[in-house]
């Protein structure tokens, strides 16, 4: 079984804010501005739009896996004016190499301009070769052959990509340049050109200077821009070029490499920085190498076994909260591993109850940021999404896209509404959601169902004489942590595509307010709210009929077992928007084409339309799709494309970025995981020409030559590798070593000493410290054995690693290490 080594982003996180944005030149000079995370120039986050600041805070976290290669980490301030056109204030380009260097930290970055000469990514394959040519006349010369073969991961620009090269030949007196043909529709062009260009000249020719000025082929540079060919009347647009003096020719007179597209010179604007302002970003990146599954035995059986641990304070999982900086650094790995190995619920319900009987009063029953909250919000997080979207997302697109007044607070009402129909509008709909949400237990996932019953039991047994103990051990979970953050930031629970407009998200924070004073059963309701008006609405729902539904819908999920789904009979739209596909008939030229189209998933049914409100032009029934894959690239040379497999075809499609791709593989999956005709084998490629290009099988109903990915739900399974969470959490461990050793220490001074402990341990749970220590010192063995593992990888890779190949382009810092690689070739081969 050989090494596997993969690229991922831990994430990254906007937890500042801008400032010293250039006013607008007029009377109103604030600004309304919004900030986006992208990979080079793919957008993949947006923040809310905060008004009439020049200032702006973002405190909005972003966690994702990056699931492709990329050179830059992006951060984009927009601002959006009064005919909401967009237009881009600065950036903050952070590269790959160099983001261990702000690893959470807040940093401040001054905002750069942002131009489409600097805007470039992707890279190409060159070929150089100088030979010489004798002429009729028997006089020698030079010729250089260049050829551009081939280019990869150019940006789109305005929806196409219709690339060709420039190719130059550049020295003290001259500039030639020549042009490859177009390739339409094609951002990974195979060009395959070669242009020859005259070096030095024969002395008969005319110019006589180029005999003196040119014969120095170390004076000479070949440069090679590419262009999106436009047809609009501004002209072409650069995608990016390189510039590659003819010295790294060398003796051998030949030169073969890839090189990284980089900014043309003195593309970008004549802005001073400091007149752009400055953007605080705390961003969080790993960069895993994953080893053979054997070798995090050790680790992953210790980790694994924690459940079983007496007592729970004293197993690997828990130790790796007690000594982590914050708990959801632990929490998210973990609960990953446990997820994907099944064993979720009994640690859960460890360490759960363990925390139980360390608290004293009910009422803070599970209120801190605990190791145990954090890994159920995480479970719910994974486990939950369709829950939630099936649940609230009719209702939150309907908020959103009636935008019916519901201030209540009358110091911000405006003029033209009336308070009275206000309270009206907002009651009815925190009635509308308290339905649905009380009426959904039964849809509730599984997992969900058991931690709470743990929760609930442990909860009884410890607090026997509060009756509803039972109910908020509970309720501070599913309403306080799930249902209300989901109503208030919808776009962070993948229920809306962006934030909310401002009159919108201020009625679903007063629903969400509403919700969580609900569903928290306390005994004082208006106590709860500390405005007035907020108290006032909530004698609304003073009912004891609210507080039944509540318990009701809590005795139901948190019952043990599993629940039959029942079959939904009005369809509930999951996801829709935007996405080009494949053509599944022929045009009467036999010719498949591509085409933009508006497709909407619900419950029942996956259809595609001409636009958003027109009848569906297709439509696939939920038990039809037998398997939803990724397509490889290879297959059209489009990223981000998908499969969706029926009985008779599959239907080829193109998200419009890579998040959004396994946005939509993950909920097609998990609403047709239960078909029972799902298929256990698919084809990556697509079939073209007479033959599957993945097998070279030539039956298009071939069976499949790949294992599906189906099983587990979508958005645990797709997401999960066991051996990659197991890595993480070996690098946490191997970050806070010296906690270890710290919690070793205060191990033996707990054994060793009977009085107060020293302040330094006071801030571990060291509940058994021989066990404690144990597991400390199997940790402790099984992280310096991967760390062995891991000096030897990096050691290896750098001797194998060959600058100027297709996995390690040229870039513009490492053309001297080239030359320097190059160098002590040619030494150690003499």
């Amino acid at each position: 079984m050989g090494k596997r080594a993969a690229d991922t982003g831990g994430g990254c996180s906007i937890r500042g804010e801008a400032k010293n944005i250039p006013p607008y030149h007029g009377p109103n000079k604030m600004r309304d501005c919004y900030c986006t995370v992208n990979l080079d120039q793919e957008e993949v986050f947006r923040t809310k739009i905060v008004e009439k600041s020049l200032c702006p805070f973002y405190g909005e976290d972003f966690y994702c896996e990056i699931p492709r290669s990329f050179r830059h980490l992006s951060f984009y301030i927009f601002d959006r004016d009064v005919f909401r056109r967009d237009s881009s204030i600065g950036k903050v380009a952070v590269k790959k190499e160099d983001l261990q260097k702000y690893h959470g930290k807040d940093t401040w970055f001054p905002l750069q301009p942002v131009s489409a000469d600097s805007e470039v990514q992707g890279k190409v394959h060159l070929e150089l070769r100088l030979s010489e040519v004798i002429t009729d006349s028997g006089v020698i010369s030079h010729k250089l052959a260049t050829r551009v073969l081939e280019c990869q991961g150019l940006p789109i620009v305005n929806g196409q990509c219709d690339p060709y090269a420039a190719v130059s030949l550049l020295g003290p007196s001259r500039s030639d340049a020549k042009k490859t043909k177009v390739k339409r529709k094609n951002n990974n062009p195979q060009f395959e050109e070669v242009f020859y260009f005259e070096v030095t000249r024969p002395l008969s020719h005319t110019k006589r200077q180029f005999d003196v000025e040119e014969e120095d082929v170390d004076k000479l540079a070949l440069r090679v821009d590419l262009w999106n060919a436009s047809n609009l009347k501004f002209g072409d647009e650069f995608l990016g070029g390189v510039r590659v003096p003819l010295r790294v020719l060398g003796q051998a007179g030949v030169h073969d490499a890839w090189y990284f597209l980089q900014p043309r010179e003195n593309g970008g604007k004549s802005v001073k920085v400091e007149e752009l302002g400055s953007l605080r970003l705390n961003i969080v990146y790993t960069e895993d190498h994953v080893f053979p599954s054997e070798h995090y035995t050790p680790l992953r059986d210790l980790l694994l076994h924690s459940a079983n641990v007496e007592p729970v304070s004293a197993s690997a999982a828990h130790i790796l909260g007690e000594v982590c900086r914050e708990k959801q650094e632990a929490a998210i790995p973990l609960v990953r591993l446990f997820l994907h190995y099944g064993k979720i619920v009994p640690f859960i319900s460890a360490i759960a109850h363990a925390e139980v009987n360390r608290t004293q009063d009910p009422n803070t029953i599970f209120r801190g940021n605990s190791l145990t909250s954090k890994c159920i919000d995480e479970t719910m997080k994974l486990a939950g999404m369709h829950y939630l979207q099936v649940t609230l997302k009719p209702i939150i697109d309907e908020i959103c896209a009636d935008h019916k007044p519901c201030e209540i607070d009358p110091v911000k009402l405006k003029e033209s509404e009336n308070l009275d129909t206000n309270r009206e509008n907002l009651r009815q709909y925190v009635d509308r959601i308290f339905n649905v949400i009380t009426t959904s237990g039964v849809r509730c996932p599984t997992v969900m169902c058991d931690i709470f019953f743990s929760l609930r039991e442990s909860a009884a047994t410890r607090f026997q004489v509060d009756q509803d103990v039972r109910y908020t051990a509970v309720s501070s979970f599913i309403f306080l942590r799930f249902f209300a953050p989901a109503i208030l930031s919808p776009n962070l629970f993948q229920l809306r595509p962006h934030h909310p407009d401002p009159a919108t998200s201020r009625t679903l924070t007063l629903i969400s307010k509403t919700i969580q004073t609900l569903g928290s059963l306390a005994k004082s309701k208006s106590a709860n709210f500390k405005e007035s008006y907020m108290a006032a609405f909530y004698d609304y729902f003073n009912e004891q009929k609210y507080a039944d539904a509540v318990k009701n819908f809590l005795d139901l999920i948190s019952t043990s077992g599993k629940w039959d789904q029942k079959s939904i009979e009005t369809p509930i739209m999951l996801k829709e928007g935007f996405m080009i596909k494949r053509a599944q008939g022929r045009n009467r030229f036999g010719m498949k084409n591509f085409k933009k189209r508006w497709f909407r998933l619900t419950n029942h049914e996956f259809t595609y339309h001409k636009t958003k409100g027109e009848g569906a032009l297709c439509s696939i029934p939920i038990e039809n799709i037998l398997a939803v894959e990724r397509l490889e690239e290879e297959s059209f040379k489009m990223k981000n494309m998908f499969q969706v497999i029926q009985p008779e075809r599959a239907l080829y499609i193109q998200a419009n970025n890579c998040v959004e791709a396994r946005d939509w593989i993950d909920i097609l999956t998990k609403v047709s995981q239960c078909n029972r005709k799902r298929l256990s084998t698919y084809h990556p490629s697509a079939y073209l020409n007479g033959h599957w290009l993945c097998c070279k099988l030539s039956a298009d109903a071939a069976p499949g030559c790949t294992p599906c990915t189906g099983g587990l739900p979508a958005n645990i399974q797709l997401d999960v590798d066991g051996d990659r969470e197991t890595e993480r959490i070996y690098s946490l461990f191997s970050t806070y070593m010296s906690k270890l050793i710290n919690m070793q220490e205060a191990c033996g001074s707990k054994s060793v000493y009977d009085g107060p402990e020293l302040e330094e341990y006071s801030s571990f749970v060291i509940d058994d410290p021989q066990e404690t220590y144990k597991t400390l010192k199997l940790i402790v063995s099984a992280v310096q054995t991967l760390e062995q593992q891991h000096t030897k990888y990096k050691r290896d890779k750098f001797k194998k690693t060959k600058i100027g190949s297709q996995e390690h382009p040229i870039g513009d810092k490492s053309f001297q290490c080239y030359i320097r690689q190059q160098s002590e070739s040619s030494t150690y081969s003499i």
